[in-house]
């Protein structure tokens, strides 16, 4: 596989700030500095926050910027070493066991080699031959038991392999770990990482993250979104919408052709900025109220 040239521009937050807007994610002072930081003191970078404020997107952002192949790992409940760091090709190795006219004791020594081993993302991402981005996403959802197996990665860039032994990073990976903090992570992980929280964005950058969205839109309806969503964040609802789901209400309000925030904008704003009944109820009401814009 090809290797896309990564950038060798100097770096500062002020570069990586700049770089990131070139692929479509805006970030504040406090996000490029962090974020310099974990590339500087090759440290893991564990960013929690609400669903859907762009942790995701940092990592993918930061990978294309940078120009490294990006290795992402979405866990899940139940997810486990096999699915995650490697497991063996049992048909591979059940086929030369077959071939081989020799007994087990002779060929066990043999099957248990590289050739037969299946890397997942953990493994893939240090075994690369080139510097890659790893983004383990939501690692809230995972237990404690398959946080512990990060530990030896994240702190020594190294993972163990009972059959073979320990096979160390040829790169040390950019290590992006998101959580939406449906559960607390252990000490031991966080103290191997640095730390980010990315919190709904402010009135000014989710504007600006309209306008590069979509580059035609009118600087007015932009800034009448924005404070309407900046509005609706502040009532009470079983789920505050998020950045991305602000970009498909104002997507919706474009393909409708609306060019302000009224009953019309409401309406969609029910199915594309609220995914909840009663949500959608809470804002109807607060709407027609007339005291609230």
């Amino acid at each position: 596989m090809n290797r896309e040239p990564e950038t060798t521009a100097e770096l500062s937050p002020e570069t990586l700030k700049e770089g990131l807007k070139l692929y479509g994610y805006i970030c504040d002072d406090a996000i490029a500095t962090v974020l310099y930081l974990a590339e500087k003191m090759r440290k893991p970078l564990l960013i929690e926050g609400p669903a859907g404020v762009g942790k995701t997107e940092l990592g993918k952002a930061y990978s294309a910027f940078r120009g490294r192949r990006l290795v992402r790992l979405q866990c899940y409940e139940g997810l486990d070493e096999t699915k995650a760091i490697y497991e063996w090709n049992y048909k591979k190795q059940l086929l030369y066991i077959q071939a081989e006219s020799r007994d087990w004791q002779s060929v066990e020594g043999d099957i248990f080699t590289e050739q037969f081993l299946l890397a997942r993302p953990l493994l893939e991402s240090i075994t690369s031959p080139w510097p890659t981005v790893l983004l383990v996403d939501e690692l809230d959802k995972v237990d404690q038991e398959f946080e512990a197996m990060l530990l030896e990665l994240l702190g020594d860039w190294q993972i163990t392999i009972p059959e073979t032994g320990t096979i160390k990073a040829k790169h040390t990976p950019a290590v992006f770990l998101t959580s939406n903090r449906s559960r607390e992570l252990s000490e031991a992980l966080k103290r191997r990482c640095l730390y980010l929280y990315i919190d709904y964005p402010t009135p000014e950058r989710e504007r600006e993250i309209l306008m590069k969205k979509f580059p035609g839109i009118d600087q007015e309806l932009a800034a009448r979104a924005t404070r309407f969503v900046q509005k609706v964040r502040e009532l009470d609802l079983r789920k505050a919408p998020s950045v991305a789901e602000t970009l498909d209400w104002v997507e919706a309000m474009l393909i409708a052709n609306l060019s302000q925030v009224d009953q019309k904008a409401v309406e969609l704003a029910c199915s594309t900025l609220l995914k909840h009944h009663r949500d959608a109820d809470v804002l109807v009401e607060k709407f027609r109220s007339g005291r609230w814009l």
